[in-house]
């Protein structure tokens, strides 16, 4: 096979096996797959998901809507469980985007109309993120700066070679797939804060599924459409500082390792989570009433400073993207969960007020470690009384890599967002199934459950 990015990179998805995979990214993917599936089944409910279901109005088919829901064709129910799956925000965060809330959707659809096992699934998720993160860190410059969603612009192709994989395409008709799902990639920073955001995700997923089956129909694209200088990464680049030319790490450098996800514990952009780490800290050691408070100081690098964009948010899809909410919230409820992001609570007199006292400081310094971030949020609370509280300088937030959520806490998160989007179902069956995904024969286990005693 001739030397050229999309061509290499269409070998390791082909090639790829379960066997092949290490231990440490499989436990990340069983990780990303199950806390999604709880995020789609929350945001099964939301406004989103509900339109978009209505307006496609998709036939039935052989895949199945939020797992026990009708039974539709997969690739819009890639569509439209991607866009449910992202609609609360709450799904996992990692390479400058949302990989799992367009992974996870296309997999489960295409796998169940293919019959996949288990293992085909998490090999299918390894695949497209590892492409995911091959393409991503070949620029140096954040694509928000641009104005790209990068959830939208790379998932399209990630989806694409995670469809290739589980439709066991070869390595010419998987670069095929994933030039097609380059040239499907689409997604504004504009659109944040509406319903447009979840629907990048959905239609991502979407994507990816046409891509591979178009490619396996015999359908063509550029090989090099990847690298080419009119092609995805300089089409893309904010600053064309882009490398076109080094070879394919992928499957050597497995960035399931290196990189991994952070599962959210606040349903909001992560922009804000560690500020709300922070805050939620400070509080807890300095109690403090909403009153008493006489302006609020959040430092942030200047990328969350750009997309935290609502400063002045009327319902909760514009809060999901606003520090002064997040700050406001954690002030009130003392939390900043899926029960504070509603219009109702938004609207309150007292979050209104409270919000005009958070002032937001860009800080342009570079974190070496997390790129696209300052070295740390830093909260500064200021009473009337004169007396100045400071919290902790916060550069890991809980639910990252490094200070990962334990088994019990997936749990928790888990449980709850299945009593927002389907109490009857048997969270606990469907937890463990999930987490010892490679053992499952088909997508049939985790869509056949009991109802919840």
């Amino acid at each position: 096979m001739p030397h050229g990015l999309t061509r290499e990179l269409a070998g390791f998805i082909a090639g790829l096996t379960f066997d092949r995979i290490p231990a440490a990214p499989r436990a990340m993917a069983h990780v990303g797959i199950t806390d999604c599936v709880g995020t789609m089944i929350a945001g099964s409910v939301e406004e989103p998901t509900r339109i978009l279901m209505e307006t496609l109005a998709p036939a039935r088919g052989e895949a199945s809507l939020f797992l026990t829901g009708p039974r539709v064709t997969a690739p819009e129910a890639a569509w439209i469980n991607g866009t449910a799956a992202h609609a609360l925000d709450y799904d996992d965060v990692g390479m400058r985007g949302h990989p799992s809330t367009v992974l996870v959707p296309a997999i489960l659809a295409e796998g169940e109309r293919m019959g996949a096992s288990g293992a085909e699934m998490l090999t299918a998720y390894v695949a497209g993120y590892e492409t995911w993160g091959e393409l991503v860190f070949r620029d140096p410059d954040q694509h928000h700066q641009k104005g790209w969603h990068p959830t939208g612009i790379f998932g399209a192709i990630a989806a694409a070679a995670a469809a290739a994989r589980l439709n066991r395409l070869d390595a010419d008709r998987t670069g095929h797939a994933i030039a097609l799902g380059a040239s499907q990639s689409a997604g504004l920073m504009a659109n944040f804060g509406t319903m447009t955001k979840p629907f990048h995700a959905g239609r991502s997923a979407h994507a990816g599924v046409i891509a591979a089956r178009l490619a396996k129909a015999g359908f063509t694209a550029a090989p090099d459409a990847l690298e080419h200088p009119q092609g995805y990464l300089a089409a893309v680049s904010p600053h064309g500082a882009v490398d076109r030319t080094s070879p394919c790490k992928a499957g050597i450098d497995w960035r399931l390792m290196s990189v991994g996800l952070s599962v959210k514990k606040y349903p909001m952009c992560f922009g804000t989570h560690r500020a709300l780490d922070g805050m939620l800290d400070l509080l807890a050691a300095n109690p403090v009433r909403a009153g008493e408070i006489k302006s609020i100081t959040v430092s942030t690098g200047r990328r969350n400073f750009t997309i935290l964009r609502n400063s002045h948010p009327q319902t909760g899809l514009e809060a999901k993207f606003s520090m002064q909410f997040a700050m406001a919230a954690a002030v009130v409820a003392g939390r900043a969960g899926l029960g504070e992001l509603t219009d109702a609570f938004v609207r309150r007199g007292d979050i209104q007020a409270l919000m005009q006292k958070v002032t937001v400081v860009p800080d342009d310094r570079v974190d070496p470690v997390h790129n696209g971030h300052a070295p740390y949020d830093l909260v500064t609370i200021e009473l009337g009384s004169g007396r100045t509280l400071e919290s902790a300088r916060v550069s890991e937030v809980r639910g990252s890599p490094e200070r990962p959520l334990q088994r019990d806490e997936l749990w928790t998160k888990f449980e709850d967002c299945i009593k927002v989007g389907n109490p009857e179902l048997n969270a606990p069956a469907l937890f463990e199934r999930l987490m010892s995904l490679e053992r499952q024969p088909s997508v049939a286990a985790l869509t056949s459950l009991p109802k919840a005693a």
